[in-house]
């Protein structure tokens, strides 16, 4: 169990990559043909940006791919010195035993207007010698003249089932006996983030064996029971008892406002979408819901705010 599992099962070849099937297989076109456009990848986090760049790079660039690679964090190096000196430095330099050289740029959004605009004409200049491989959370705070020169591949969340079979592999491969009960839940409190999911599986293994308890440790998060319990009580016109679960669960199980609200609308989704909610009902509480969400997230007292969203459920 040294070192973060993260790392340790990172996919190291294309064909490892897990789901973006419709992805891979277009990137596998560029290694059989030996060369690549700009790429910008798009998406959420955890869904394998990074560890699809890396592949690329190792596949398309062989055994020299360490002297021909530049990899930068945009959040650390996100000011115009960084593309004047690192950037343009290393895209001057001839290809060691590579057809070009290939500049990843991590969380590329973060870069500021001016740098950007630098980099777009970092991206003319050099097209003979290098490739750029932009990543990002959301394209839309990259300016236009840099995505019409990319080739854009816009990664989707990763599919539940395809979560569970990877965080089994890893924990047999750890030698950890597991529960597929626990799995089930990482899979759901990850969302499709598979390096949440990786996360939580290692810390929920740190007891020696993964059980669904272990796991609502680890994340600090009431077990869906109880968030129905509370959402019941409070629909049945029963405040009181509604307002002691949600106590119980944020003091003795320390779970945060934020998550509080975001459990409490997954319930009542899936609560419409199985026919058990009136739709009308459904579109006054996810207004109350959201008014809620808001403002927490602005530093309102959690507690307060949502013991008043309860009462809008009477």
């Amino acid at each position: 169990m040294l070192g973060p599992w993260v790392e340790k099962y990172r996919p190291q070849t294309l064909d490892d990559v897990v789901g973006q099937k419709h992805i891979v297989s277009r990137l596998k076109q560029y290694v059989e043909e030996g060369s690549m456009p700009n790429l910008m990848f798009t998406g959420p986090a955890g869904v394998g940006k990074t560890t699809s760049a890396l592949a690329l790079v190792k596949s398309i660039l062989g055994e020299y791919w360490r002297q021909n690679f530049l990899e930068l964090n945009a959040s650390d190096a996100r000011g115009i010195e960084t593309v004047r000196t690192n950037i343009k430095n290393f895209c001057r330099l001839k290809p060691v035993g590579a057809p070009f050289r290939i500049i990843f740029l991590d969380e590329v959004d973060n870069m500021t207007k001016d740098a950007q605009h630098a980099l777009r004409r970092e991206m003319e200049m050099y097209t003979k010698t290098a490739s750029f491989i932009l990543s990002c959370n959301y394209s839309s705070k990259i300016i236009d003249p840099i995505q019409s020169r990319c080739a854009i591949f816009r990664f989707t969340p990763i599919k539940a089932e395809e979560i569970a079979d990877r965080l089994k592999y890893i924990a047999e491969a750890e030698g950890c006996q597991y529960e597929d009960e626990a799995i089930t839940t990482i899979v759901n409190f990850a969302e499709g983030d598979m390096r949440k999911s990786v996360n939580m599986l290692q810390s929920a293994a740190s007891t020696g064996s993964i059980t669904e308890d272990h796991v609502f440790e680890v994340v600090s998060k009431a077990k869906p029971q109880e968030i129905k319990k509370m959402v019941n009580a409070a629909l049945m016109g029963d405040f009181m008892k509604s307002r002691d679960i949600l106590r119980e669960v944020m003091i003795m199980q320390g779970t945060s406002g934020e998550d509080m609200v975001n459990q409490i609308y997954q319930d009542v989704s899936s609560r419409v979408m199985n026919g058990q909610m009136d739709g009308d009902i459904y579109m006054n509480l996810i207004g109350a819901i959201a008014e809620t969400d808001f403002r927490i997230r602005e530093g309102a007292n959690p507690r307060i705010q949502l013991e008043a969203l309860l009462a809008k459920f009477l």
